[in-house]
């Protein structure tokens, strides 16, 4: 496999075409990281050997590649649900470029190639790739609008297909330096540029990712008609005219971010998916072109969310209802929707505003995300998903967000063909730089080698985290080195539950962070959440940080109205919930000791650390018609590996005590 000099994951260090601005902070690329850790490497191998067949396999059987083949050859029918499902083969090609990139596998990269032939096949002469119209365009699909781009505003899909085919194609090139499917995605890019623009046709696109995918392509070519039509597209909300005062969410444009311009902006709503990835394309545009008024609109936006619209373990998207955000603090757990994509769009944007702005902040909730409401999303045999991320799953108690059974695939299968492309980048995500500045953003162990100040660095990075705290760096110069190291500080270990104060520690932990180096502790500043290091290096350097795990309870702020009077728990950045294989085949009638204690299972859900204390059970006597409460060992799991075991009930929030019991008539 040919490695590229070229960023692979987000495509932030060194495009093939200079930019004069660009992000301030620039991500290590992830194949100059390689992991040794044992809680991410195995999830990532198991991407490579049974995610993704599995994600080409299902695309072969449910018909999505049968319909590139019919666009082909210009006869049958659709025969998929959505005008969007091409994007799944689009998807699943990413993410085996990214993993090609770090594990050649010839068989895998022949497989994709005839896949990309397929593909090419059913494009048109003058770009448009779009089989829910091409097969057939005198009966195109019922979303898709009689003629192309007329229902792009709202449902066809046209453009976030070209925007998933542009983020593929270019995770394909740089991975392989193969222009197969480049040359494809660029000539669609091609049609888009004499289609939409002042002067030519304007749309807010339906659902946005096709602004992202623009300005990967404008990095590989320097294109700026690229970058330009990205900004195109984000200026042209809030042209259309919406009835303002309705309540409809079909109604008032914000199903679609599209209520008004962005940079009047100041709350996450609507589609939580399509808000993620437009707020990460307007944080691209911004980085390139130095746009502070995108900057202070995603700011506003980025603060509204953190601190009104987001659950205890990362999740977003409340309402089932358009799958979208709800209005501030309405956080409901019996219904929560939290889709997976969302969580993943969630990081994708989280990592961008910590490139613009260099702050911890934006990692403390990229990591609460990772390791809690996202790697849920997954089961973990690698091919069983979630669609939805559920708060809590109640005995007899069915609502149509919840699933409490994972499954294969999905008839709108977004959430797993995502997840695909999505882990083999997690890499990239682990180190940054900014000048003289070296940032330690994940504890990961993994090594990396870089070039700071035109000098060469290898960092080891040792630990077993998330379960424990004690972390080590090796750091490495090829000849001593001058510069400075920013390790993260996590706010869950500086008593900060999340960033904003939607959620609290309720407890004030006295334990401090503890930083050594060369074995003597060192006082160190903190910075934008990092804890700053500037010294002359040398190559045997050692460098310590030993992070309190205490398990905390979590409290929410009251103006979430279904949390008053429950805690959460969390430890280190896992968020812990009680499934019912553990509590006796219940979870909804615990209250849940006052202390719980670690303890390390191996043999439990590929090895994870429980917690378990005394707490107790409310019993009720159906037949007496008598409630009582019982002492009873409890047991928690951290929340990404429930469900994995058989559907039951789940609980992420458990009250303090008793104060009410529902009397319910049959």
């Amino acid at each position: 496999m040919k490695k590229q000099l070229l960023t692979l994951a987000l495509l932030y260090t060194l495009p093939l075409c200079a930019q004069q601005a660009d992000y301030p902070v620039r991500a290590v690329d992830f194949t100059a990281v390689k992991l040794t850790d044992s809680f991410w490497l195995p999830r990532i191998r198991t991407n490579h050997t049974v995610t993704i067949p599995a994600s080409f396999a299902r695309c072969e059987s449910t018909g999505r590649v049968k319909n590139f083949e019919m666009a082909a050859a210009k006869q049958g029918k659709f025969c998929t649900t959505f005008p969007f499902d091409d994007t799944d083969i689009y998807k699943t090609i990413e993410g085996a470029s990214y993993s090609m990139a770090v594990t050649p596998d010839k068989k895998m990269d022949a497989y994709v190639d005839s896949l990309i032939a397929v593909v090419a096949k059913a494009q048109e002469p003058d770009g448009y790739l779009y089989t829910a119209r091409t097969i057939d365009p005198a009966h195109p699909h019922a979303w898709s609008g009689p003629e192309r781009w007329v229902r792009e505003h709202e449902l066809s899909h046209e453009l976030y297909n070209s925007g998933h085919m542009f983020e593929a194609a270019s995770a394909h090139y740089l991975a392989t330096g193969k222009r197969n499917f480049l040359d494809i995605a660029l000539k669609n890019a091609d049609l888009l540029v004499l289609t939409f623009g002042p002067g030519k046709l304007g749309v807010a696109p339906g659902h946005e990712i096709v602004e992202m995918g623009l300005v990967r392509l404008y990095r590989i070519t320097g294109k700026k008609d690229y970058l330009q039509l990205a900004r195109f597209f984000i200026d042209e909300r809030g042209k259309r005219q919406y009835n303002q005062k309705s309540k409809n969410k079909w109604e008032n444009g914000q199903y679609w971010q599209d209520q008004a311009p962005v940079v009047q902006q100041s709350e996450a709503v609507g589609h939580a998916v399509r808000a993620m990835y437009l707020y990460a394309g307007m944080a691209d545009v911004a980085a390139l072109e130095g746009d502070t008024a995108y900057l202070h609109a995603i700011d506003r936006i980025w603060d509204n969310m953190v601190t009104k619209k987001m659950y205890v373990q990362g999740g977003i998207g409340a309402i089932p209802d358009g799958e979208r955000f709800g209005e501030n603090y309405e956080l409901p757990n019996a219904t929560a929707y939290n889709e997976t994509c969302a969580a993943i769009g969630n990081a994708y944007w989280n990592i961008r505003m910590f490139q613009l702005h260099g702050d911890g902040k934006y990692i403390d909730l990229l990591e609460k995300v990772l390791y809690n409401g996202l790697i849920s999303g997954v089961g973990l045999d690698g091919k069983s998903f979630f669609y939805t991320n559920a708060m809590q799953i109640r005995k007899g108690v069915h609502h149509h967000s919840q699933e409490p059974a994972r499954s294969g695939w999905f008839e709108c299968s977004c959430c797993p063909t995502n997840m695909a492309r999505f882990l083999p980048s997690l890499p990239g995500y682990i180190y940054a730089q900014k000048a003289g500045d070296v940032y330690v953003n994940l504890f990961i162990s993994s090594t990396t080698n870089i070039q700071v100040e035109k000098k060469k660095v290898k960092i080891t990075q040792s630990n077993n985290y998330p379960w424990e705290g004690d972390l080590r760096f090796n750091i490495e110069p090829a000849t001593a080195t001058a510069f400075t190291l920013k390790l993260r500080v996590p706010g869950w270990a500086r008593q900060e539950a999340i960033p904003g104060g939607l959620y609290q520690f309720r407890d004030k932990d006295t334990h401090k962070v503890v930083i050594k180096v060369n074995g003597q502790p060192v006082d160190f500043q903190l910075e934008q959440g990092y804890a700053v290091i500037k010294r002359k290096w040398g190559k045997k350097d050692v460098v310590e940080m030993q992070l309190p795990m205490n398990t905390h309870e979590v409290v929410a702020d009251n103006q979430i109205k279904e949390d008053i009077g429950k805690v959460a728990i969390q430890r280190g950045p896992l968020i812990y919930c009680a499934e019912w294989k553990d509590n006796d085949g219940r979870t909804s009638n615990l209250i849940i000791p006052g202390h719980f204690q670690p303890e390390v299972r191996k043999d439990l859900l590929n090895g994870v650390v429980v917690l378990t204390g005394e707490g107790k059970r409310i019993n009720v006597d159906a037949q007496q018609q008598e409630v009582s409460t019982a002492a009873g060992r409890i047991t928690l799991i951290p929340y990404y590996a429930w469900a994995n075991r058989g559907e039951g009930e789940m609980n992420v929030w458990f009250p303090e005590k008793v104060v009410d019991v529902d009397l319910l008539a049959k």
